[in-house]
């Protein structure tokens, strides 16, 4: 039987080649009715976030259970910036540091038949005593795990997403033990080895941390780790939602801005800033440094080259900016 429209209703027999079949009886219908709002990706159990989250309650469990914030590589509990996956430290100097600075990891990763030497040994006796689960693997797994171009030396340490410093914060804790300030920006500089070169060069001259901006700029990747062979364990970096205005902040508490550029019209030798508290603020190497920053800047400087060579790496131009801040104020330390 059909309705006046020519359709069969719902319930009705319908009729084929094979025989009469039985109509859904519009229970067909609660299927598009919905379960009801789909859940956060963090709560659903199957999701990389939902992971990322119960290693963070772990760690701040296992924080208040010490008495304190946990302490990420930056050694400060504010977060600026994180991803959902944890990130995969490998190198034995960085994941050696890495496991020294308490960083709550969750795994650490060997390779078969790794030859053993003493970081590898300290390695493995301070991941014991925290009870950091530890799993061999074969060298294609641990390569895979490391990533392209990665040089793991056989161990690799699964660890949560950076915990970046605040930048006000770091300089009233600077300014609290009684130390000149002296700090690196980078304003457009996208190399994770770049940043970790710089990290690395921040910690070797005395500088106390590294401050990048949220966005158009690197962060604390597995890259940026390794190339900093250790020191981004002892050298907070923090971020900064907008660099200018956080420039501007530093320059009201007292520190001088000293932009780097090719075209700057104070030379580093002698710089007679150097005995003064110093954010150095190194640019890309194609476009420099931005016109806002620029603009901020208290002094643009100049490092002397050979005019054949163009230009230097932003990791090399930090580092011969930061030596010669260090010595000048060792020089001044000793004349007085």
């Amino acid at each position: 039987m059909k309705n006046s429209g020519g359709k069969p209703r719902a319930g009705a027999v319908r009729k084929s080649k094979k025989g009469a079949q039985v109509g859904t009886g519009g229970h067909g219908r609660k299927a598009l009715e919905g379960k009801g709002p789909t859940p956060k990706a963090e709560d659903r159990e199957y999701h990389k976030a939902h992971k990322a989250k119960l290693l963070r309650e772990r760690a701040a469990e296992k924080a208040g259970q010490r008495g304190g914030a946990p302490r990420g590589a930056s050694g400060a509990s504010h977060r600026a910036k994180s991803g959902d996956e944890s990130e995969i430290v490998t190198g034995r100097n960085s994941v050696l540091e890495a496991l020294r600075a308490d960083i709550p990891a969750s795994t650490l990763y060997v390779a078969a038949r790794v030859e053993f030497d003493d970081r590898m040994k300290e390695i493995l006796s301070i991941a014991t005593g925290r009870s950091i689960p530890i799993l061999e693997v074969m060298r294609p797994e641990l390569d895979r795990l490391a990533g392209r171009d990665a040089v793991h030396q056989g161990v690799a340490l699964k660890v949560p997403p950076y915990e970046y410093a605040h930048p006000g914060e770091l300089l009233d804790r600077t300014l609290r033990t009684g130390r000149t300030p002296l700090f690196v920006a980078l304003d457009g500089i996208t190399d994770p080895r770049n940043l970790g070169a710089i990290i690395r060069s921040t910690a070797a001259f005395g500088g106390q941390g590294v401050i990048v901006p949220q966005r158009r700029s690197v962060g604390m990747t597995a890259a940026a780790w390794k190339t900093s062979a250790g020191a981004a364990a002892r050298t907070p970096v923090a971020m900064a939602a907008n660099l200018t205005q956080t420039l501007k902040d530093f320059k009201k508490a007292g520190v001088f801005v000293l932009g780097l550029d090719g075209g700057g019209d104070t030379s580093l030798p002698g710089l007679s800033f150097a005995d003064r508290p110093v954010v150095i603020v190194v640019g890309s190497e194609g476009k420099g440094l931005s016109r806002l920053v620029t603009e901020t800047c208290d002094a643009i400087v100049s490092i002397p080259i050979e005019a054949s060579t163009e230009s230097l790496n932003a990791g090399i131009a930090a580092s011969v900016t930061l030596y010669e801040i260090a010595k000048l104020r060792a020089e001044a330390r000793a004349a007085r």
